[in-house]
């Protein structure tokens, strides 16, 4: 069976939301890859157009291959997990079909995905916790402040990191360049000498 992957990374840096639609064309496979930080609420809402003689397959994975959400004939639903480490996550929608590339329609495929804050439910929390309409909007805004800090403290993270990692370069260049600089210092004044004593040898020098 022929497959056709279709890779789209988003870097996720704050909390956000985004929607995409895309065709899927029979026995093909279509995947979108996203970067999202540790500990992030995730939620996605998905719709795949009726095909009467294809079925389609939902699979979100890690980068490890660890299974997140499986839908088998998945037509239209939600889902919802929480990252438990940074890593790219992958989404793809698979049609299979008896009747072979060419003698079915492409199906429509819309998918909506929200992360961190725009994926929690603030009128369930306020139901829950019987809060008013003002308390509400300062825990968004209390949850969206913590959000955009460890948003930040991740990239300074990263900046450290590589800051270190091109020190930890430059140091292995240097010495390097050096080891190199002896070798050849070292073979040069071999050479001399050789030459010196292969002339001695001739009888061309004294």
């Amino acid at each position: 069976m022929s497959r056709l992957f279709l890779l789209l990374t988003f870097p996720v840096l704050f909390d956000f939301t985004f929607s995409i639609t895309f065709y899927l064309p029979v026995n093909l496979r279509k995947c979108l890859r996203e970067e999202i930080h540790k500990d992030v609420l995730v939620t996605g809402e998905y719709e795949v157009s009726e095909q009467p003689n294809a079925k389609n397959n939902l699979k979100i994975t890690d980068s490890s291959g660890h299974i997140l959400y499986s839908k088998e004939d998945a037509s239209k639903g939600k889902f919802a997990f929480t990252t438990e480490d940074y890593d790219m996550f992958e989404v793809c929608f698979e049609s299979k079909s008896p009747l072979g590339t060419g003698r079915v329609t492409d199906q429509l495929v819309n998918l909506d995905m929200k992360h961190g804050v725009e994926a929690k439910n603030y009128e369930e929390i306020a139901k829950v916790e019987k809060l008013k309409p003002l308390e509400v909007e300062l825990r968004r805004l209390e949850d969206l402040s913590e959000s955009i800090v460890n948003d930040f403290a991740y990239m300074k993270k990263r900046e450290e990191e590589m800051r270190d990692t091109n020190e930890s370069t430059n140091i292995r260049v240097l010495y390097f360049s050096i080891f190199s600089m002896c070798c050849l210092i070292g073979l040069a004044t071999w050479q001399v000498f050789y030459l010196r004593r292969f002339l001695k040898a001739k009888k061309l020098i004294e």
